[in-house]
């Protein structure tokens, strides 16, 4: 009972600074790895710290990891974000020996910015060139992840993963006394991460809470710029509604999830999302975020039938296209 309160203490003081949350604005970089691609967890706001039993828990909270009902679990998910810029990713789970050893994860990442034409500098008529071909700008992450039960009540994980970004390369010229030459200069940058996370199931029904820590780094440099990785920091709550109701849960379920969000860049925000499913078959999922100036509300679907599952979110966005995620899991 007292962790219960303890939680839900710390709960209401991460909600209660989304109200009085100082401005922050472009204090960290690789801003790629806070776009959420599971179109089941955006299609719950994002509302995903407590949810267990999936590989995707990687890009949310390690030690959702646990719970698997199969032995492995893949998940490819795959959306075009604001800009036609591209996201692909992909994470699969290991439940080794029932959990008996944990379960071990693997996650990817590939962010395609599309394609630039290049110029540089010349001594012609013009005074630029056009640069042969075209460059492809594009960021990466992989990840290992691990989550293990430490009782029947707790359980933890974490992940490792290095990110990459290559913001392709420029021409400058640089003159000397006698000469003028063209320098070349190539923008790949590179840093390791760390996730960290929590899971505490009360044993009161389905309800549990949770912590996490993503994209804990050192700081890295661009050039003169120095900057870390997007440190965010979560603690949520879920619960099955239908656990308290006198209705058949086998055939039923209701999520209801909420995580209170405190990013290094942003100010603070609140997920809140929940998760109908029948028979196991079919899922409605909506979801809402509060202190965002270009989006809000979220919904999707779900259908799975024999370990199979594929999922679709959509977000609308009020000054560009709106954002459609596809998901497809498949668990044996």
């Amino acid at each position: 009972m007292k962790k219960i309160l303890a939680y839900s203490t710390l709960l209401i003081i991460f909600i209660n600074t989304t109200t009085y949350s100082q401005k922050k604005l472009a204090q960290t970089g690789m801003q790629f790895l806070s776009v959420g691609t599971s179109a089941r967890a955006t299609a719950m706001g994002e509302a995903f710290t407590t949810i267990s039993g999936a590989s995707t828990s990687l890009f949310y909270n390690p030690a959702g990891l646990t719970n698997l009902s199969r032995t492995f679990d893949i998940s490819l998910n795959q959306m075009t974000w604001l800009a036609d810029i591209r996201y692909n990713s992909l994470c699969m789970a290991i439940n080794v020996k029932n959990g008996r050893y944990g379960v071990f994860g693997l996650s990817l990442l590939k962010v395609d910015y599309g394609n630039f034409d290049f110029t540089r500098v010349a001594e012609n008529e013009q005074g630029y060139e056009d640069i042969e071909g075209w460059q492809e700008p594009a960021s990466y992450a992989i990840g290992l992840g691990y989550a293990k039960e430490l009782t029947d009540k707790f359980v933890i994980g974490g992940q490792a993963k290095y990110a990459l970004q290559n913001l392709g390369n420029s021409y400058l010229p640089r003159y000397t006394e006698t000469d003028t030459s063209i320098e070349k200069n190539e923008y790949e940058l590179g840093a390791l991460a760390f996730d960290f996370g929590t899971i505490y199931k009360t044993g009161l029904k389905s309800l549990a809470f949770g912590v996490t820590v993503r994209n804990f780094s050192q700081e890295v440099s661009y050039v003169r710029e120095g900057f870390q990785l997007p440190l965010t920091f979560k603690i949520g709550v879920s619960m099955n509604v239908f656990d308290f109701l006198p209705a058949n849960s086998e055939n039923h379920s209701l999520i209801l999830s909420v995580d209170a969000v405190h990013p290094r860049s942003y100010p603070e925000f609140v997920n809140i999302g929940g998760e109908y499913v029948f028979r196991n078959l079919l899922a409605l999922r909506a979801g809402y975020i509060t202190n965002q100036d270009e989006y809000d509300w979220t919904t999707g679907f779900g259908l799975c039938y024999s370990g199979i599952a594929i999922d679709y979110s959509f977000t609308p966005i009020t000054n560009f296209e709106n954002i459609n995620r596809f998901s497809v899991k498949f668990s044996f």
